[in-house]
């Protein structure tokens, strides 16, 4: 029996563009073409307890959606770094700070996997960056700039059951401007479970979506 169209097989990893050409062609239409997502990214970001004064990496941090919810919880004493490989978005980014005046709040302009940070986090972010997430450098290098016990969260989108193919074919129209293959989306955080500790994973929307916990492990 043929798969169905949602499982088909996933793209081959070998020389895959760097960005999605939705990140580079629509950074600056970009914040209104996902808006409806605006309540999911809250709920993400409510999930990562960080508390005011603390450092957070927004990995992934694309047009800076998630930048603001962000300040607000750490404070202007804390800070918020962003983490983003799209030249493009990241100037959308940087725009949108500098508008808001936000001098906590910056943007490394570079892929999740070479991302060099200045300061030990105590918290980071995967917000709708399914690549990312199935990159296992990316989250060893992310990983690694936080401080034993750092909070991490995740949140994105996934297969529904296998029996909801009409959920699942909406699901990949959806995603598939933003997601260079749709390899591990049946269990999108099979590789940052592997690298964090205390981890919690809950489905959302009839199991269209997810939210995991967890935190960085305590090393000596």
């Amino acid at each position: 029996m043929s798969k169905s169209p949602e499982f088909a097989a996933a793209d081959p990893p070998a020389r895959r563009p760097a960005c999605q050409p939705a990140y580079r062609e629509h950074a600056r239409s970009y914040d209104r073409q996902t808006g409806a997502f605006g309540r999911y990214r809250q709920t993400v970001v409510e999930a990562l307890p960080v508390r005011r004064g603390q450092v957070v990496l927004d990995v992934g941090s694309g047009t800076g959606l998630c930048a603001g919810l962000l300040r607000d919880k750490v404070g202007p004493q804390g800070s918020v770094v962003g983490i983003e490989a799209s030249p493009e978005m990241a100037a959308v980014a940087r725009e949108h700070i500098a508008a808001e005046g936000w001098r906590n709040v910056t943007v490394v302009q570079s892929p999740a996997e070479d991302a060099e940070i200045a300061v030990t986090a105590d918290a980071a972010l995967f917000c709708a960056v399914h690549d990312i997430l199935q990159s296992p450098d990316a989250l060893r290098n992310v990983i690694s700039q936080l401080r034993p016990g750092a909070r991490v969260a995740a949140g994105g989108g996934k297969w529904a059951a296998r029996w909801m193919v009409g959920v699942n074919l909406q699901a990949r129209v959806m995603h598939g401007p933003y997601v260079r293959s749709f390899e591990g989306f049946g269990r999108p955080w099979s590789h940052l479970e592997q690298l964090i500790e205390d981890v919690h994973v809950r489905q959302v929307t009839f199991g269209t979506g997810y939210i995991i916990t967890g935190q960085a492990p305590n090393r000596s």
